[in-house]
């Protein structure tokens, strides 16, 4: 906590040094911005033009702030969702300004930071990139705003649990989002021990989203290693744009509750606070797949409903138990019997709620009107349910977050201290085992799961000296030894649950509670080269500090350490009237366990069309991967296979499937290498197309290998004489993908706006001839959504989207299937009272309770439909 200080008051001396620093002569400006028609326009946004000095409108359409023209005219830029931008220009201080904005519906207009570092319109950008704004935030479906994502072409959403949500694009999708990095703010917002992107649960509250971005595709080049298949970056409001109160309560099925608050203030000219809470609460999603599993150590399962036991997919604690062969009755040795485990209901008991608390506090201070430094805390905590080599119940997992930047116009510092909390979590999967495995009686020797196999296999025994068949038998058996399961419902079963999971224990407890820390910085400058012309080169260094004192990494010696530094620079040249826009952008990354690597990009737009309506792009792009913590340092024993890093000497083993003895080197950055082209446009003032067309080479690819072989490394005597190990990897073979999306909107008129998206992803697995070797693509090949919005009366709105995506193998080391189709309508509702400020508000999501599960051993997403209601105070 000591660091955490330190870091606050590094940049509290900044801000002391700052208040000594001399007054402007500030003079008023005032105004009111209205639509062509004469309507006020409520939230605009006015900003004084090279400045971050600026406001938003009132409920009148009424703005005011202080401009200084000690050194010439002032330039207003005055914007709003929808509406084409204007600027005014003042020679003196006016308090009668008035600004009219033309509407623009197709969003053509909107300006991005992400895709280039630099501002841009996004009709320029030159990579597929998709801009979310607030108002389009408003009507996502609950209660994860990233879930309502999906309905963008190219963005794929894995749902977990109800808040535990991770997206990608272009394929190799899973829970965790390890190819997609996650900001806030340009802050990374990922737990460093698990390097998970938990959703929207370490993110914003809504109601102080400006705007989401997304890069689809490899953006390495500017972002680092680990923006290997894209970029999500959430963009919080300003507190000196966005005063006042906004206060937001929703309620619905599933005993669902949010609630939200935001209040941000100016203090004089220079300073501004603001403070974000959410709390909410809902029964959460529940995984109720039955069926058996099927990843590779599950070889030996046998079929579902099989009289021996069988392992399903979502219940825990299913011991395994192979039949020894000096067993009397030669038509049982050999095979596995299974005592059957309880399911996600009965073990998480009373943890079933999902919840989420965030509470976000910042303080910003204008050094002058061209220089802003903010500082802020990020405190974020959550229950809900995640998916990867186990399923796991984060119970108040959070994050604490400290962060501070200092910007200008062409340059920026940040820094932040970020460290994840474990605290009441546990792994299912050892939860119902070690249940089972716990002896009968306290100090006694025989476990459940001991007396389970002795009932199962004397009564098959006798069973069969009294005539019935082996398969007779087998159900006698199992009838008879079911009788000796720990009742659920028994004290004994909720006492032994609890201790199991308050105990962290390797081997012996479920507790997951690791706390890690990750420090970062980064910097960057735009060198103004010319009128036409921009370099910017700027840096980043991260640091790592990993605990979990042995029950997760191979950390029993203390905490292990890691880091990374990266620097990059982009060269921008315009040509031809600035139609033809340039770049060339390189990173070079260090990393402490790789190589050294340079991620390149090149990319060239052209602006076609008397309005520069018309915009073609190409680009290459070269990316590489940094295997996450885990894939470093991961020590988890499952009990049937343990689950170790591989970034020493790699290892020497048998194959599971031929025996052979193998060679499992050590890991290295992954390669991708990336060719797109694209068309985004308006056709006439109505009509906005976005296409684009991708294909990617991975080389290194990493991904996950099971064999037989020692913990330390070295080959056993014979394949039966180890360990079942998994490992990531990588694979020697190319691995290729290619896709293309389509992204169509017909602003009909206000009261009906349309838009249609198509997304193509397939895998190309040639060149991959290593059976065993595990890609995880999870990606539909065809996925699409329809939908309309609009405004009606000029009080009321809607929004309804269907999406569908087509099943398809989706696979984590915790299990492997195939999903079905999967579909959704969303729908949103609202009726706004402008001279009250408030939106009455209802909606739902998967409004008709259509099949939804997006990740295999995930649960069903069902419907969920609420009411609410949002108020603004100015």
């Amino acid at each position: 906590m000591r660091k955490h200080y330190s870091f606050l008051l590094f940049f509290l001396l900044l801000f002391c040094q700052a208040i000594s620093g001399q007054a402007q002569d500030l003079s008023a400006v005032a105004g009111i911005v209205q639509a062509e028609s004469g309507e006020p326009m409520p939230g605009a946004t006015i900003f004084i033009r090279g400045t971050f000095i600026g406001t938003s409108t009132d409920r009148d359409g009424k703005f005011s702030l202080r401009a200084d023209f000690s050194e010439g005219p002032v330039v207003l830029s005055v914007s709003f969702v929808g509406y084409e931008s204007r600027d005014v220009t003042l020679s003196q201080p006016d308090n009668a300004v008035k600004v009219q904005l033309k509407i623009n519906p197709t969003l053509t207009n909107e300006v991005i930071a992400s895709a280039s570092r630099v501002e841009e319109g996004i009709l320029q950008a030159p990579v597929t990139v998709e801009k979310v704004t607030s108002q389009q935030v408003l009507r996502l479906p609950p209660p994860d705003v990233q879930v309502g994502l999906n309905q963008f072409k190219g963005i794929d959403v894995n749902s977990s649990s109800m808040l535990l949500n991770s997206l990608s694009t272009r394929g190799f999708n899973s829970a965790k989002s390890e190819r997609l990095i996650q900001l806030t703010d340009y802050f990374d917002t990922q737990s460093p021990s698990l390097n998970v992107n938990a959703g929207n649960l370490t993110g914003l509250p809504e109601l102080d989203i400006e705007s989401i971005e997304i890069i689809h595709g490899p953006a390495s080049a500017l972002y680092g290693a680990n923006a290997f298949n894209g970029v999500l970056l959430q963009n919080s409001k300003d507190a000196f744009i966005n005063e006042g109160l906004t206060l937001r309560v929703r309620g619905g099925e599933r005993s669902f509750f949010d609630g939200q608050l935001r209040y941000a203030q100016k203090i004089g000219d220079k300073f501004a606070f603001k403070i974000t809470g959410a709390y909410l609460t809902a029964d959460d999603w529940l995984a109720q797949n039955y069926s058996a599993t099927s990843t590779q150590v599950e070889r030996r399962n046998n079929a579902e409903g099989s009289a021996l036991g069988y392992e399903a997919v979502n219940r825990y604690g299913d011991v395994p138990f192979t039949v020894p062969a000096t067993y009397p009755i030669a038509d049982l040795r050999g095979k596995t019997l299974f005592m059957p485990g309880f399911d996600e209901k009965t073990l998480i008991g009373d943890d079933n709620k999902a919840k989420s608390l965030k509470i976000h506090p910042s303080l910003s201070y204008l050094l002058t009107s061209s220089i802003k430094m903010t500082v802020g805390v990020n405190y974020n905590r959550g229950t809900a349910s995640y998916q990867s080599s186990s399923r796991y119940r984060f119970k108040d997992f959070g994050t604490n977050q400290y962060h501070g930047e200092i910007k200008g116009e062409r340059w920026f510092v940040r820094g932040q201290s970020i460290q994840d909390f474990g605290n009441k979590s546990y792994d299912l999967n050892f939860l119902g085992a070690f249940i089972q495995t716990s002896p009968i009686a306290t100090g006694g020797g025989t476990t459940y799961a001991q007396q389970y196999f002795n009932t199962y296999l004397t009564t098959y025994g006798g069973a069969r000296q009294l005539g019935q068949t082996d398969a007779q038998a087998q159900i006698t058996a199992q009838n008879a030894a079911s009788q000796f399961q720990l009742d659920p419902n028994s004290g004994t079963f909720r006492n032994l649950r609890s201790a199991i999971i308050e105990d962290a224990t390797p081997g012996k407890g479920a507790r997951l509670n690791p706390s890690s820390l990750l420090n970062e910085g980064n910097a960057q400058y735009n060198f103004k080269l010319s009128e036409t012309s921009d370099l910017i080169v700027g840096g980043a260094y991260r640091k790592f500090r990993l605990g979990s004192n042995g029950n997760l990494y191979s950390d029993n010696d203390g905490r292990i350490q890691n880091h990374e530094v990266g620097g990059y620079a982009q060269l921008t040249k315009k040509l031809f009237e600035e139609r033809l826009r340039l770049a060339l952008a390189g990173r070079i990354d260090d990393f402490k366990n790789f190589n050294p690597s340079f991620s390149p990009r090149a990319s060239a737009v052209y602006s076609a069309g008397d309005k520069r309506q018309h915009n073609f792009r190409a680009s290459y792009g070269r990316a590489f991967r940094s295997p996450t913590q885990l894939d470093q340092y991961i020590n988890l024993d499952l009990g049937q296979v343990l689950l170790q890093g591989n970034v020493d000497n790699g290892y020497q083993g048998y194959s599971i499937i031929t025996g052979q003895a193998i060679e499992v080197a050590a890991l290295k950055l992954e390669r991708l290498s990336t060719y797109e082209i694209g068309y985004k446009g308006a056709l006439g003032e109505k009509v906005a197309v976005d296409v684009n067309y991708y294909r990617n080479y991975y080389n290194d690819f990493i991904g996950a290998q099971r064999f037989v072989g020692n913990a330390d490394g070295s080959r056993p005597a014979s394949v039966t004489g180890g360990r079942l190990l998994q490992v990531w990897t990588n694979a020697d073979q190319e691995v290729r993908t290619q896709g293309a999306a389509l992204g169509l909107n017909y602003a009909f008129a206000p009261f009906l706006n349309l838009a249609a998206n198509y997304t193509l992803n397939i895998q190309d697995r040639s060149a991959v001839q290593d059976a065993e070797f595990q890609t995880y693509f999870n990606t539909p090949k065809h996925k699409y959504n329809v939908g309309a919005n609009g405004t009606v009366l000029t009080h009321l709105s809607y929004a309804v989207n269907y999406r569908w995506a087509q099943g398809h193998e989706y696979g984590l080391p915790f299990a492997v299937g195939q999903l079905a189709d999967y579909s959704s309508t969303d729908a949103y509702l609202g009726y706004n009272f402008t001279k009250l400020g408030a939106i009455l508000q209802a909606g739902a999501s998967n409004l008709f309770n259509a099949t939804n599960i997006q990740v295999y051993g995930g649960p069903q997403i069902g419907r969920l439909v609420y009411v609410g209601l949002q108020l603004d105070v100015k």
